[in-house]
């Protein structure tokens, strides 16, 4: 079976990494060259966006700034999974939300902005802090803003305005302010939805970022009742969306109360400690669902971390020694702050898992690394 992927990102990689032992040959459309290449080696191959569709049995993305036209063009062939909905409401701030009100799953109060007399009734309505964001075209904690005071009010409106005035008419730009909401910690839950509608969802998953990056991630510490009000909202917005794959949503811990972050129709930074502490990880699972397979388990196996590896060229060789730890690299020129690769760590529980991390803390630098050597304290106290 064929299957093309629109982008050739390292999740593509890891898509055609765990969909060749399920004899699924997979090809990439590189948005930035508009080639098709092999995401593993890179090689160009001689066809066309065109007849790669023509060729494919499905198609799927790795992420969700796709041209439109492109994504027009896979859609008309009815084999594109998750839907150009998803695909759209994943890149749009604002659809998200409308999203988020009709399915009716919770998310901190906000406001749209498209002039300056929106942002003027946020700051009345919301209070402050805001957090600001583009509703398009922002990732990694990029396109964002933090308004504390009246002061900024002026200089913040001035970078917005820029946002949007750089939009047009087929793709307009805006911009939401949130309520920042003080937040316990923040955690994600992935899971897959078959053409069935048929669905597994893995553990959930807590995270650390930094600078708005995620830096690392722990599986296997949820208690059910938290687990329970993230499956809600995944198959609420799953179901609403008829979503074929992998769906990731983000949330805001508060006391024991999810609010949704963000949503992302794709496989995710946050899943990629499936690939060990599952029998079937999540790029697995989103290849078998594009592909019309059955869905794997989710269960977790062992407790695992993921570390990123953020612009740093290799890891030190002795990393490779700690109990149970594996490394993923994704062929890049190393560049400061760039995803260059992870690191999976598993234990048979939490308070081995956290001396696995402290051993590692010991080699991996905390600025190059951040939060691994508090993380494994954590696990090992508790």
């Amino acid at each position: 079976m064929n299957i093309l992927i629109l982008g050739a990102g390292q999740l593509a990689r890891m898509m055609s990494l765990a969909g060749a032992p399920l004899d699924l040959n997979v090809v990439a459309y590189d948005v930035g060259s508009e080639k098709i290449i092999h995401p593993l080696t890179g090689e160009v191959h001689s066809s066309t966006l065109q007849q790669a569709i023509d060729n494919a049995d499905a198609i799927t993305a790795e992420f969700e700034h796709i041209p439109d036209d492109v994504l027009t063009l896979c859609c008309q062939s009815n084999k594109f999974y998750p839907g150009k909905a998803a695909i759209k409401t994943g890149g749009d701030r604002a659809l998200e939300k409308a999203l988020l009100d009709k399915t009716h799953v919770e998310c901190a109060p906000y406001q749209l902005i498209t002039e300056k007399a929106h942002l003027i009734a946020a700051v009345e309505r919301l209070g402050k802090p805001l957090v600001i964001k583009t509703c398009q075209a922002g990732y990694d904690g990029k396109g964002q803003w933090r308004l504390k005071s009246d002061d900024e009010i002026e200089q913040i409106w001035s970078e917005m305005a820029d946002f949007i005035a750089s939009g047009t008419d087929s793709a307009p730009h805006s911009i939401i302010a949130e309520k920042m909401i003080p937040f316990d910690r923040e955690v994600s839950i992935i899971g897959a939805r078959d053409k069935a509608g048929n669905t597994v969802i893995y553990p959930l998953t807590e995270n650390q970022h930094t600078n708005g990056v995620l830096t690392l991630s722990v599986a296997g510490k949820e208690k059910a009742a938290i687990q329970e009000q993230a499956e809600r909202a995944f198959n609420k917005l799953a179901q609403e969306l008829d979503y074929v794959g992998v769906l990731a949503i983000e949330f805001f811990d508060v006391q024991g109360t999810l609010l949704v972050n963000e949503i992302a129709p794709r496989v995710h930074n946050s899943g990629h400690w499936t690939q060990q502490g599952t029998h079937c990880s999540q790029f697995e699972n989103h290849m078998r669902a594009v592909a019309g397979l059955p869905l794997g388990s989710t269960e977790l196996l062992r407790p695992t971390a993921m570390i990123n590896v953020l612009g740093q060229p290799s890891i030190p060789q002795s990393v490779l020694a700690t109990h149970d730890v594996t490394s993923h690299w994704y062929g890049k020129t190393a560049k400061p702050g760039r995803k260059m690769g992870h690191i999976n760590v598993s234990a048979d529980n939490l308070h081995q898992l956290g001396e696995r991390l402290a051993a590692l803390a010991e080699i991996l630098p905390e600025e190059d690394y951040p939060g691994v050597a508090n993380t494994s304290t954590q696990l090992i106290l508790n």
